[in-house]
């Protein structure tokens, strides 16, 4: 059987492009519908969060550009495995929910060291597991079905997209410091 050639600025900016869009969607219903104006501002999160109108957090999704070039570099490697079997989103999945979300070599809240090693408590850790869960899953899938069903306008999307979200980012920004 012949293995399919990847080109790795593709393949690269297809894993920043959905990394990008699904961190952006997964942070904005998080944001929305647990209120974390609210939490971040008080108690244990206050210590640990920036404010949300905080410049950084503001720029969070720009950042992650960054991020998802780390992630296309790193997951190069494994390309066929995550694009060319069956259940290769799954893998992916199982990948960043293991060695990214649970599995994480520092006390991050929600992850096996934070629960260990951090004052908050085991419930709300697992509460706050929604939004990162819930966006890898999202990540996931969108990166297996793009290449299994690659088409022209699924390139053009994620540029207008990730274009979009970089203008309103810098937009925000600007009224906030002018």
């Amino acid at each position: 059987m012949e293995k399919t050639q990847y080109s790795f600025v593709t393949f690269t900016w297809r894993i920043t492009a959905a990394h990008v869009i699904t961190y952006f969607i997964a942070g904005i219903l998080a944001f929305n519908l647990f209120n974390y104006a609210e939490v971040f501002a008080e108690g244990d999160m206050a210590v640990l969060m920036k404010p949300v109108d905080s410049p950084w957090v503001m720029a969070g999704t720009a950042l992650n550009i960054f991020r998802g070039i780390l992630f296309g570099i790193v997951l190069w490697p494994f390309r066929t495995v995550i694009l060319e079997t069956r259940y290769g989103w799954l893998y992916l999945f199982g990948l960043f929910l293991g060695l990214a979300i649970l599995g994480t070599s520092g006390p991050a809240p929600g992850s096996f060291e934070g629960i260990i090693y951090t004052n908050f408590p085991v419930l709300d850790q697992i509460i706050g597991l929604r939004e990162t869960v819930f966006q890898t899953l999202l990540f996931s899938l969108i990166v297996f079905y793009w290449y299994k069903y690659p088409k022209k306008i699924w390139t053009s999307l994620s540029i207008l997209i990730v274009v979009l979200l970089l203008m309103m980012i810098i937009a925000g920004l600007l009224v906030i410091h002018t």
